[in-house]
């Protein structure tokens, strides 16, 4: 289990420094800057700590995960799309500036953590609830990317 568990932290934390590579930079830019933000957005200093709590309570789930579910080619497939999906955000959002697009990855995202959820609860019981804090920020940020959207 701590094997599976360091794996999965390192493949996260991993995931999350290559994507703020790219947002750490757009953040600071004067496009985004500039943008007409939700109300609700948070301060800079909430990102990284709820990234930072969201990949320790998803790697936990993910090396229980690994042990307790029966099909783990689907399993990984699905870890992959999302860690995709995930890196993929930031250069959309933050490089390219296509905030269609960055909607649209983010909601995939977002509907993925939600089919985790749905396909794995029976399996994984209470440790489902690990996935909470990703999807709850999910629906934050997905939330903070229509707003720039509908309002720039």
């Amino acid at each position: 289990m701590i094997k599976k568990l360091i794996i999965f932290l390192l493949i996260n934390f991993g995931a999350l420094a290559l994507g703020g590579f790219f947002t750490n930079a757009g953040v600071n830019g004067d496009w985004y800057v500039n943008l007409n933000k939700a109300p609700w957005t948070p301060p800079g200093w909430v990102f990284g700590t709820a990234w930072t709590a969201i990949m320790i309570c998803f790697s936990i789930f993910m090396a229980y995960a690994w042990d307790e579910v029966a099909n783990k080619n689907t399993l990984l497939t699905l870890f992959i799309i999302q860690l995709i999906l995930n890196i993929g955000w930031n250069p959309v959002f933050f490089e390219y500036k296509w905030v269609l697009t960055g909607l649209i990855v983010i909601s995939s995202l977002t509907l993925l953590l939600f089919y985790f959820f749905f396909n794995y609860r029976k399996t994984m019981k209470a440790k489902i609830f690990l996935l909470a804090p990703y999807m709850i920020w999910l629906c934050i940020a997905t939330s903070l990317n229509a707003y720039v959207l509908i309002n720039n």
